[in-house]
């Protein structure tokens, strides 16, 4: 399987308010990338998985706790 990586070079005075190191803000930066995408629809579940890093059960969570509904795209099909 190929990887790719993406830089994303900023100053430390954007680093998020709670002072975390730059390597948290970049996870956090990749979750949250990963579950914008989800939520447009331009990544599936599995696909969203693989990207952020994390298993299933946690990346559910993680939309959870941006008010992401996970079957969003479901229910779409369904109307």
């Amino acid at each position: 399987m190929n990887t790719q990586s993406v830089t994303l070079g900023f100053s430390e005075k954007v680093l998020p308010a709670e002072k975390s190191d730059v390597l948290a803000s970049g996870k956090k930066l990749r979750i949250l990338a990963t579950v914008k995408l989800f939520k447009l629809g331009r990544l599936s579940s599995g696909r969203a998985v693989e990207l952020a890093g994390m298993d299933r059960v946690e990346f559910l969570l993680n939309l959870n706790r941006y008010n992401v509904f996970p079957l969003h795209s479901e229910l779409d099909d369904l109307e």
